[in-house]
């Protein structure tokens, strides 16, 4: 397009660079666009993506990244796709320290709100959301779908963990239809992971129901005045779960602590953590039970023994996001090896072999999500009354889900404030259109019914 200098560059297919753009040593993936004067430098953008008007410099991201308006990337980050920077967030603010810039690596879904800066060296768990603050300090935050916010009146950093299944399902949902809606490649060459619920995400949630276990049992135990000096973490963790699974009211008493989140000496407060835990919970759930329903699926003559026999296996914890597409820690290992041992020698070669790990990855994850029910139900096997209770709490999940799709976007509507534009309510909705009118909504609703007689087909098999 116009005014565009490209300089040592190699753009995929599908690709839309236009109005005074300049990209110097770059890499754009198939189907992404630059646009609207964005500077893309000694960087790899990832498919499916979007730059607009803003400054990108030495970075790596993955699949599916939306940036727009003017932000900026000031040192080298890593960011795993899925992601979308807001105006005016800046990203590793640069000269902050005596020694060499270090680098941002940030998960999936990872969401800089407006005016949004972050110091380097960071590190951020899947589907993490930052509030509109200045982040003055380093941050490691292993807890995913969570919420940030710097508090400044009250010197402490506060995340209330599983945030986008609570209050903002609604984007959560729709991300995944989204990410593969806009998927208009022609040459799908990079194989990707578009669920928000993977085994990547799903090792962090399982990190983050231990972290949250420790902290409370660490909380409740200063409140009573007893020393934890002695104890292990799997000590805490055991009194955390039996704390956990009482009332609410006792865990809300609580002032739960999180550590080594933030290079500080201020508090790090965790909101909610009650609900947080057994959100994280039904998340883990949710993610078993539908791929081991799409595997009864893709298997109609299985029996329960049978999925119990080809699924059960040891509970694979160390994923890889490359690129885009999962696999398992032991299966990039290999990878690394053949490469170096040149027993794959050319570039075919390798992409090939990514084709067959992303064929063996379907049944990969379904193992890991057989091995995930039996962790949360506690035990090695899974009997048949455990797979039909099963079943009918996924039900009872998506009903949820389906609920809160609509409850979180239903609010939009009902703020007063969105109304003050229009002469009356009957212009706004001539505008917008209604909550119940939305498309995404409707089509969640007719999803929770399929997935209602789905369920039912799936007890009359076994």
């Amino acid at each position: 397009g116009e005014g565009v200098e490209l300089v040592n560059g190699i753009i995929g297919y599908g690709c839309h660079i236009f109005y005074g753009c300049k990209a110097v040593k770059f890499i754009l993936g198939n189907n992404s666009s630059l646009k609207y004067g964005a500077r893309l430098i000694n960087s790899f953008l990832g498919d499916n993506s979007t730059i607009s008007c803003c400054e990108v410099l030495n970075n790596l991201i993955f699949p599916a990244h939306e940036q727009h308006h003017n932000n900026s990337f000031l040192i080298a980050s890593v960011v795993m796709g899925q992601s979308n920077m807001a105006a005016g967030a800046t990203i590793g603010s640069n000269h902050n320290s005596r020694a060499n810039d270090n680098e941002i690596q940030a998960g999936r879904g990872f969401w800089p709100g407006l005016c949004t800066s972050v110091k380097h060296s960071c590190r951020f768990a899947s589907f993490v959301l930052l509030s509109k603050a200045d982040y003055p300090a380093e941050l490691d935050i292993p807890l995913p779908f969570s919420l940030l916010n710097n508090n400044v009146s009250m010197d402490q950093l506060e995340v209330m963990p599983s945030f986008w299944w609570l209050y903002n399902m609604y984007a959560l949902a729709r991300n995944s239809w989204k990410f593969q809606n806009r998927d208009k490649r022609v040459h799908k060459d990079q194989n990707i992971e578009f669920e928000p619920f993977a085994p990547d995400t799903i090792e962090e949630i399982f990190t983050a129901r231990t972290l949250l276990e420790i902290w409370i049992a660490k909380a409740s135990l200063l409140l009573k005045g007893v020393s934890i000096n002695g104890k292990s973490d799997g000590d805490l963790a055991s009194i955390g779960r039996d704390l956990l699974s009482g009332k609410e009211e006792e865990i809300n008493k609580l002032e739960v602590l999180g550590e080594n989140m933030e290079n500080t000496k201020s508090k790090v407060l965790i909101l909610k953590p009650y609900k947080a835990y057994h959100a994280y919970g039904d998340m883990l759930h949710y993610y078993a039970t539908r791929n081991l329903i799409a595997y009864m699926r893709s298997n109609p003559k299985a029996t329960f023994s049978v999925l119990c026999t080809d699924l059960k296996s040891k509970r694979q914890k160390e994923w890889v996001n490359l690129g885009g597409q999962m696999m398992t820690k032991e299966d990039v290992d290999k990878l690394r090896h053949e490469i170096g041992s040149a027993k794959l020698k050319t570039w075919k070669e390798i992409h090939e072999r990514y084709d067959e790990l992303w064929v063996k990855y379907k049944v990969d994850k379904q193992k890991h999500s057989f091995a995930t029910l039996c962790e949360l139900i506690g035990a090695e096997h899974l009997t048949l009354t455990d797979w039909k209770s099963a079943l009918d709490k996924a039900v009872n999940i998506q009903k949820y889900v389906c609920d809160q799709v609509y409850n979180s976007r239903k609010k939009d509507f009902d703020n007063p404030f969105r109304q003050t534009t229009f002469r009356n309510t009957a212009e706004m909705k001539s505008a917008f259109g209604s909550v119940d009118e939305n498309s995404f909504i409707i089509q969640v609703r007719k999803e929770t019914e399929d997935f209602e007689v789905m369920v039912e087909e799936i007890k009359k098999m076994i």
